[in-house]
C-alpha cells in the first residue's frame, strides 16, 4: 500500500556551477531570497539531478531527460547540494515568518539528507536494484498517464531507452561490494522488469501511429531489453559472489537519516520502547476482541477464520466501489474532515508490471501536472491461470477487515483527500518535499480513527452476525497495525543491532534476518512469506518505521490538542488544519498547532 507522489531519484547528476553569497543575508532581504533559492533549488537542481522525477510531479520539460548515474556526475551532485546547503544555512531564519522559517528547514533537512545517502550511506555503490528499477520507472512515469499523445510520450520514450545502457554501464563501474542480500533482491526483480519492456511497454504505446517513432522504439526498446538481461547475468556471475557489504545504517547513520527525514530526535533505546509498547497494546487488544468472536479459538484461529471471508474475485471492484460511498457518506455525516472534491478515485486493475508487489495502491498526479488530473486505486485481481489454492491466498489479502482499511488507508480519508488539499499546500516546497511519518503516518492513523469515530460499527439491536462482522472488521485493522509494529521493531533492530547482545568475535550486537523474520511472524502475526518480504523491504527502507511513527505522533497532537482547547476541540477541525500544512514532518505541524516546541511522543 503506498502513495506514489514523493520519490526523489538520487541517481541523477548534471553539469551545475554557481557560488554561494559571502556573507549573511539581511534580515530585510530574506525572505525574497530564500524563495529565490528554493526556486533556483527545484529548476536548477532538483530536477537536473532527478529528471524521472520532473515527469512525475508534472514537469514534462524533463521528459527526454535520463539521469546520469556516473561516479564524476555523482560527485557534481554532492558538490552541488554542498553549495545550497550553505546558500539556505546563510538565510537567517529568524528573518523569515514562522511557515517560511518552517520551509527553510525542512529543505534544509532534504538536502542534507541527500548528502548522507551519497556521502555516508553511498547506495549507488551498493544497491544495484536502484539501476533497473530506476530505468524502468523512469519509463512507467511516461506511461502510466496520458499527459500527452500516445506519439509524444512515444518519443520521450525513445530518448530515455536510448540512455538506458550507458546507466547500465556505470552500474556496473559504480557497485563496489553490495550486501548480498540486496543483489539478491535485484536479481528477483530482473526477470519482471524484463517482462515489463517485453509486453507492458509496447502495449501501452500501441495506439501511437508515427511510423518514425515506432521504429526508432522497436529498436531502443530491444536495447533496453537486452541491457537488462546483460545486466541480470552479470550481477548473477559476477556481481553476486562479491557481494559481501553491510546493509545495516548503523546507529549514528540511522539516527541522523531520522532526524533529517522526519524531524524526530527521540533517543533510539526510546523509540524502541515506544514501538515494543505500542505492539504489545495491539496484541492484548487482538486477544480481547479475537475472544469475543469465538471464546473456543486461539486469536490465531481467528485470524485464519477472518481470511476465507472475502468477496469473489469478480466482484473486489465493485466492493471498493461501495466502501468509497460508504466511506464519504460516513465522513460526512459525522463531520470527520472536509473532502474537497465530489470526484473519486479511478479504480482499475493493477498494471501488469506492478502485480507481483502490491494488492493495492494509489496513484495521483503530480502536483504540477494539468493534462491528466485522474487519480488511479489500483487493485491487484487474481489471474486467470492461477490454482484454487493461489487465489485463496491472494483473496485473504481482501477479507471484510482489509478492504475496509486498505480504502481508508488509500483512499477515504488517507493518501486521496490528503491528495485532494494538494492544491491548498502553503508553498512549493511542502508538495515537494514530504515526510513519510507525514504521508505514510497520516494514512495509517485514518484506519483506527475511523473504527474509533464508529465507522463499520454493529448498529443497535444488531444481530450476533452484524456484531461479528464489526468484530472482525477491527481484527483486521488490529493486523494492518500489527504489521507496522513489527516493521517499526525491525527498523530499528536491523540497522543498529539495539537491545541485542555483542557478538563473541566482538563485533557490533546484530538483529539477523532470520530474526526479522521470525518477529513479523511470531509478533506480527504475519505468514512467513510476508516476513520474508518486510524483512527484505527493511535492509534498504531502513527507516520503513514511519508508519507507525507518524501515527503515533498524530495521535499524540490530537491529545495534547484538546488538552489545551477543551470542550473547544474539533476533530474535522483539526484533521483540516492538518491537512492544509502539506506533508510536512509532524513536529511542523505541532508548532503551528500547539504554538510550542513539545515532545513529538
Amino acid at each position: 500500500m503506498t502513495l506514489r507522489t514523493l520519490v526523489t531519484a538520487l541517481l541523477g547528476i548534471v553539469m551545475f556551477s554557481s557560488s554561494a553569497p559571502a556573507q549573511r543575508i539581511s534580515a530585510d532581504g530574506a525572505p525574497q531570497t530564500f524563495n529565490f533559492v528554493a526556486d533556483q533549488y527545484f529548476s536548477d537542481v532538483l530536477f537536473h539531478f532527478s529528471p524521472t522525477y520532473g515527469t512525475q510531479a508534472g514537469l514534462h520539460q524533463y521528459d527526454t531527460q535520463l539521469e546520469d548515474c556516473s561516479a564524476a556526475a555523482v560527485q557534481k551532485q554532492i558538490a552541488a547540494l554542498h553549495i545550497y546547503e550553505k546558500k539556505i544555512e546563510e538565510i537567517d531564519p529568524s528573518a523569515l515568518d514562522a511557515s517560511v522559517a518552517a520551509d527553510r528547514e525542512i529543505l534544509l533537512n532534504s538536502i542534507k539528507s541527500q548528502l548522507l545517502s551519497l556521502e555516508v550511506i553511498r547506495n549507488w555503490e551498493k544497491n544495484p536494484d536502484n539501476y533497473s528499477s530506476g530505468v524502468t520507472n523512469s519509463i512507467f512515469v511516461l506511461m502510466e498517464r496520458p499527459f500527452a499523445p500516445p506519439n509524444t510520450r512515444l518519443h520521450a520514450v525513445v530518448e530515455r531507452e536510448k540512455q538506458i545502457p550507458q546507466v547500465f554501464a556505470e552500474a556496473r563501474k559504480n557497485l563496489k561490494n553490495p550486501p548480498h542480500i540486496f543483489t539478491e533482491i535485484a536479481l528477483e526483480q530482473i526477470d519482471g522488469l524484463v517482462s515489463f519492456f517485453e509486453k507492458d511497454v509496447p502495449d501501452a504505446f500501441k495506439d501511437a501511429d508515427d511510423a518514425k517513432a515506432k521504429a526508432d522504439f522497436a529498436r531502443t526498446n530491444a536495447q533496453a531489453i537486452q541491457s537488462l538481461k546483460d545486466y541480470g547475468t552479470w550481477m548473477k556471475s559476477d556481481l553476486l559472489p562479491r557481494s559481501n557489504g553491510d546493509y545495516r545504517l548503523g546507529t549514528d547513520t540511522f539516527r541522523k537519516k531520522l532526524a533529517y527525514d522526519e524531524m524526530v530526535d527521540v533517543p533510539l533505546d526510546r523509540l524502541l520502547q515506544v514501538a515494543m509498547d505500542d505492539l504489545h497494546h495491539n496484541q492484548a487488544e487482538f486477544a480481547r476482541v479475537a475472544k469475543e468472536v469465538d471464546p473456543a479459538k486461539t486469536p490465531q484461529e481467528v485470524l485464519a477464520e477472518l481470511a476465507t471471508i472475502h468477496p469473489a474475485p469478480d466482484k473486489l471492484l465493485d466492493s471498493f466501489h461501495n466502501t468509497f460511498d460508504s466511506l464519504i457518506a460516513f465522513i460526512r455525516a459525522h463531520n470527520i474532515i472536509t473532502i474537497p472534491s465530489d470526484v473519486q478515485p479511478t479504480l482499475e486493475e493493477t498494471p501488469p508490471f506492478m502485480r507481483a508487489t502490491t494488492f493495492a495502491s494509489m496513484d495521483p498526479p503530480g502536483p504540477f501536472e494539468t493534462r491528466s488530473t485522474k487519480a488511479y486505486f489500483n487493485v491487484t485481481l487474481p489471474e486467470h491461470d492461477w490454482t484454487s489454492a493461489h487465489v485463496a491466498e491472494h483473496m485473504a489479502s481482501f477479507n471484510v477487515g482489509t478492504i475496509i482499511s486498505t480504502s481508508v488507508h488509500e483512499a477515504y480519508p488517507g493518501h486521496y483527500v490528503q491528495f485532494l488539499w494538494q492544491n491548498q499546500f502553503p508553498s512549493k516546497i511542502r508538495k515537494l518535499v514530504g515526510a513519510n511519518s507525514n504521508i505514510e503516518g497520516w494514512a495509517h492513523y485514518t484506519e483506527q480513527m475511523m473504527l474509533d469515530e464508529g465507522y463499520a460499527a454493529a448498529p443497535q439491536n444488531a444481530t450476533p452476525e452484524q456484531a461479528r462482522e464489526a468484530k472482525l472488521i477491527r481484527l483486521g485493522q488490529l493486523q494492518d497495525a500489527l504489521l507496522r509494529d513489527a516493521r517499526f521493531v525491525n527498523s530499528i533492530k536491523l540497522h543498529t543491532g539495539l537491545g541485542e547482545p555483542p557478538s563473541p568475535d566482538g563485533k557490533p550486537a546484530q538483529w539477523t534476518i532470520e530474526q526479522s523474520v521470525d518477529f513479523f511472524v511470531k509478533e506480527g502475526y504475519q505468514s512467513r512469506s510476508v516476513g520474508l518480504v518486510e524483512t527484505k523491504r527493511g535492509t534498504a527502507d531502513a527507516t520503513y518505521l514511519y508508519y507507525t511513527l507518524g501515527k503515533l505522533e498524530i495521535m499524540k497532537l490530537r491529545e495534547d490538542l484538546k488538552k489545551k482547547q477543551g470542550t473547544a476541540f474539533n476533530l474535522q477541525a483539526f484533521h483540516d488544519n492538518f491537512m492544509r500544512q502539506g506533508f510536512v514532518p509532524v513536529k511542523v505541524i505541532r508548532k503551528t498547532m500547539l504554538h510550542d516546541d513539545s515532545p513529538v511522543l
